[in-house]
């Protein structure tokens, strides 16, 4: 890993600090280069002078109806609205929705503040152990009841069906569990599926909606920002209920984005509009990141295994979630004994940011962190597209030395006192 990074690691902790939103953690990546024919798009849908509308114009809306028909979801124009990423449409859903919000613990790290910046309370649900993303179903009930008795307000329940940070994908049966023990407590689902295409072994692993258990109390977000598009290109879109209830929110939603000048920039539109559609050239060029990601994080999990940390076998994204509690004691020799600290000083040894799980609403003496696969590519588009495209990018020497100096760290934390 480059030493740019690891430098940068370290003037971060040194002049930011551990928690403000400003300096939190970056979405995985995918590491990779603009595909030439997305740059191409942008570039011609640049000519047009003419800015989108609040909630994005019609070629967009209706490529994302395309793009949900094709995964079984029909969706309406009507329906649909887009914005210029996640956090700002999802601040301006959660606005139109109104009351608190209830939310799977560890969760992205980008939603806790969305819904405190509204003046909303947040409550966290622990997760089961089989995944993340998703609260328990029982504790969901438990913690909906204890909160209305005390005078809380809560009626949204935001989920991932692919999660960040865990990067597990939660099975049918339980997600239905979990739905129904929404539907039950009367709470709307706000499904986030910006991952929902990047499961590293798509014929073993089957990804599902809420929207197809309650089409009339879900919506779907998807955030295109590093998953079709390039994370610099900032686009995402949501998909409302078919519904009177639906259109409110539709409309609510549409008139905070006009009120905070929300909109998706009429090029990133153009390219999302293109993106959406999956051309076979995107489309190639999603399933073999999702593949690679899948192999490089497969191999990082072993690692963490074999020195007896603990981890969920990643089945999604860009990333894991490793839980090194095990080797508190090797921790401790360093002076970490807790979230923040092991962010910061396993960060400067891997010479790539590792957030740590108080990013992500977990418990700060719960030594957990989220590790990207972006950085075992590479330092060059050279090296990451080498990766992309060999036949074992496990064997390319610079992925090789990245996954041999994680080993080495991790060994060291293992190895008893003498």
């Amino acid at each position: 890993m480059a030493e740019g990074t690891r430098r940068a690691v370290t003037e971060r902790t040194v002049a930011e600090g551990h928690g403000p939103v400003r300096y939190g953690p970056p979405a995985p990546e995918p590491g990779l280069p603009v595909l030439p024919e997305l740059t191409a798009v942008l570039a011609e849908a640049a000519r047009r002078p003419a800015p989108e509308p609040p909630g994005g114009g019609e070629p967009v809306r209706a490529a994302a109806c395309r793009h949900w028909a094709r995964r079984g979801l029909a969706t309406a124009p009507e329906n649909v609205a887009a914005g210029p990423g996640a956090p700002g449409l999802l601040l301006a859903l959660l606005g139109a929705c109104g009351g608190d919000v209830i939310l799977p613990r560890p969760c992205p790290a980008w939603w806790t503040p969305q819904v405190r910046l509204l003046g909303r309370r947040a409550y966290h649900v622990p997760t089961p152990a089989e995944c993340g993303g998703v609260p328990d179903p029982y504790a969901l009930l438990e913690t909906v009841r204890r909160v209305r008795a005390e005078g809380g307000d809560p009626r949204v329940l935001l989920l991932s069906v692919a999660d960040d940070p865990t990067a597990t994908v939660p099975p049918p049966e339980l997600l239905r569990e979990a739905c129904e023990a929404a539907a039950d407590s009367g709470l709307f689902l706000v499904s986030d599926e910006t991952w929902r295409d990047t499961v590293h072994r798509p014929h073993d692993t089957l990804v599902l909606s809420p929207a197809e258990m309650l089409p009339e109390q879900a919506a779907v977000l998807l955030d295109l920002s590093g998953a079709l598009l390039p994370a610099g290109w900032p686009a995402a879109v949501v998909r409302f209920p078919g519904t009177p209830r639906g259109t409110r929110l539709r409309a609510r939603t549409l008139d905070v984005l006009t009120a905070t000048g929300a909109l998706v920039a009429g090029p990133v539109a153009g390219a999302a509009a293109h993106a959406l559609d999956e051309p076979d050239v995107v489309a190639a060029r999603a399933y073999a990141a999702a593949a690679l990601h899948g192999t490089v994080a497969a191999a990082v999990h072993r690692e963490l295994l074999h020195v007896g940390a603990l981890a969920r076998p990643p089945q999604a994204g860009r990333h894991l979630y490793a839980d090194l509690t095990p080797l508190r004691a090797g921790l401790a020799r360093h002076g970490v004994g807790d979230a923040m600290e092991l962010e910061d000083w396993l960060g400067a040894r891997l010479g790539a940011p590792t957030p740590g799980g108080q990013r992500f609403a977990d418990e700060l003496g719960a030594l957990r962190v989220r590790l990207s696969t972006g950085p075992f590519l590479g330092a060059t588009p050279q090296d990451r597209l080498a990766a992309l495209t060999a036949r074992d990018p496990l064997e390319l020497p610079h992925v090789r030395r990245s996954l041999e100096l994680l080993g080495t760290v991790l060994a060291e934390l293992a190895e008893p006192t003498g």
